[in-house]
């Protein structure tokens, strides 16, 4: 399953108690994933490229999972979904499951819809993201409508920091 920690790390403008626990909890495990992110050997363009095996990348997360960080691509292909699991040793994949049901086949049917209007592909936006933010890791990308447009929200980390920024699609 999906771990949305890092993308709460991102949110701006949280408000009210019960929200600002939850922030505090997704900012601690966001952290995580910094931390973590300095023993990951493979890059999340790597990543993306080898689920390529599996269906068009749609999305990509490192996540921390038992205390190991790793890494997980959406994958779609003839109207299906997968989650791919990529071996930070090897670089190839792990582990590939279907999507079918719940908050994750509804995350990856809406990250599917915008994707389909993009003219790059996931992996140039995190290289362009990157070039942007030299120094900086991207840790995960995710394709979103601004205004209309498809861009890909690319997470990065440098130590402790954590930036987002929208490339275009």
């Amino acid at each position: 399953m999906w771990n949305r920690a890092l993308a709460a790390v991102l949110t701006v403008g949280v408000a009210g108690t019960t929200a600002s626990v939850w922030s505090y909890a997704n900012e601690a495990s966001g952290a995580a994933v910094a931390k973590f992110m300095q023993t990951a050997k493979v890059s999340l363009q790597e990543g993306l490229k080898a689920a390529e095996s599996q269906g068009q990348p749609i999305s990509g997360k490192f996540e921390v999972n038992d205390g190991h960080v790793q890494l997980s691509v959406y994958t779609a292909k003839d109207g299906k979904f997968s989650e791919v699991l990529v071996d930070q040793d090897t670089g190839k994949v792990a582990k590939s499951e279907a999507i079918t049901e719940g908050d994750d086949l509804a995350h990856a049917q809406k990250q599917m819809e915008v994707y389909s209007k993009s003219r790059t592909s996931l992996e140039s936006a995190v290289e362009r993201a990157e070039m942007t933010y030299r120094g900086y890791r991207a840790v995960s990308v995710t394709p979103q409508l601004n205004k209309g447009t498809p861009v890909a929200v690319v997470s990065l980390v440098q130590g402790t920091q954590v930036r987002s920024i929208a490339e275009p699609l």
